[in-house]
C-alpha cells in the first residue's frame, strides 16, 4: 500500500471537510469495488488453483482415495475433502 500526502493529490475544500473527521493520522480509503481485481487474476495464480482442484476433483471421481490426493498433491487430508466436496451441496 502506497502512501501519499492528502496536500499533493486532493483540493484544499476536500482537506477541510475531511480535517472534521480526522487530523493528522493515516486513513485508508478504498478502491471501488468496480476497480478490484479478484486475488491471482493478475498473476494466474487463481487460475492455477482452479486447474488443480479440478484435477483432484476428476480423480475423486474416477475413485482415487482422498488419502492418496492427500500424498499425490501434498495437501492435507482435510484439504482435499474440502476441494472434492465443494459445490456439490
Amino acid at each position: 500500500m502506497k502512501y501519499t500526502n492528502a496536500k499533493k493529490i486532493l483540493p484544499e475544500k476536500l482537506i477541510i471537510e475531511i480535517q472534521q473527521y480526522v487530523q493528522g493520522e493515516t486513513i485508508y480509503i478504498p478502491k471501488q469495488e468496480k476497480e478490484y481485481n479478484h486475488w491471482g487474476s493478475l498473476s494466474g495464480g487463481r487460475q492455477w488453483l482452479d486447474h488443480r482442484n479440478a484435477a483432484i476433483k476428476h480423480a475423486y471421481k474416477k475413485n482415487r482415495s482422498i488419502e492418496q490426493l492427500a500424498k499425490d498433491y501434498f495437501l492435507s487430508i482435510e484439504t482435499i475433502k474440502k476441494i472434492v466436496y465443494s459445490g456439490n451441496k
